[in-house]
């Protein structure tokens, strides 16, 4: 589990904040495309992950939801407080890969979130929650005309990122981006400090400076930044 400053200094930075600092430091496929946020809640919490297959008829019937160890319900019973479920679908959205009834039980057992780049049901409902939760879209079909859960906590690809149990999912209003786990720390502190002189850019082109000199900052605008958080 990563430290709790780590966490909410991620919670607190934008998605491109940290998009950016991870392209710094060569990472360029970290966001994952096409999923939208269902309720108005920041994300920050280390993955753990399900994984789901092309269902097949003769297996996936109404008969499994009896099985209380099915992978998907054993999936939402197991995660760890403050983490987040990240559901691998392929990128498939014709079913959902849950709904409702798994997300609020998720948010009584204090999941962190959930991430998935299929599609959820029941989205009125979970936009009602407090559980961040993300999609890529919304089906009224169970997860069993197109998904068969079958590998809990296991590296998978999600929107065609790879995330590793334990990576840093962090979510905001325009999507969700994926820390590796080893430079969260780092990501974290850098995105913090970024936001910070960003702050002080926006203020500066709102009174008029031009572009040039100010962003990006030259020296005589860098000393300014540092005179103004020093006399803070």
């Amino acid at each position: 589990m990563a430290p709790d400053r780590t966490l909410q200094l991620l919670r607190q930075a934008s998605t491109a904040t940290i998009s950016t600092q991870l392209l710094a430091r060569g990472l360029r496929n970290t966001f994952l495309h096409g999923l939208k946020p269902l309720t108005q809640h920041r994300m920050a919490g280390p993955a753990f992950t399900l994984r789901c297959i092309p269902a097949r008829e003769d297996i996936d019937t109404l008969d499994v939801y009896k099985d209380y160890d099915h992978p998907q319900r054993k999936a939402i019973e197991t995660i760890p407080a403050g983490h987040v479920l990240v559901i691998d679908c392929r990128g498939q959205t014709r079913a959902a890969s849950a709904g409702g009834i798994l997300a609020t039980r998720l948010q009584v057992r204090g999941a962190a979130g959930r991430v998935t780049d299929g599609a959820l049901r029941d989205t009125p409902e979970i936009g009602k929650l407090e559980l961040p939760v993300y999609a890529s879209g919304a089906s009224p079909l169970t997860n069993l005309v197109q998904h068969h859960a079958i590998d809990i906590n296991v590296p998978i690809g999600c929107a065609e990122v790879p995330i590793y149990p334990g990576d840093i999912l962090v979510g905001d209003e325009e999507g969700v981006v994926c820390v590796p786990k080893h430079l969260a720390a780092e990501v974290a502190e850098a995105a913090h400090e970024q936001e910070e002189l960003e702050a002080f850019i926006a203020s500066e082109i709102r009174d008029g400076k031009p572009l040039r000199g100010t962003y990006p900052p030259d020296e005589a605008t860098l000393r300014r930044y540092l005179h103004t958080r020093s006399s803070g």
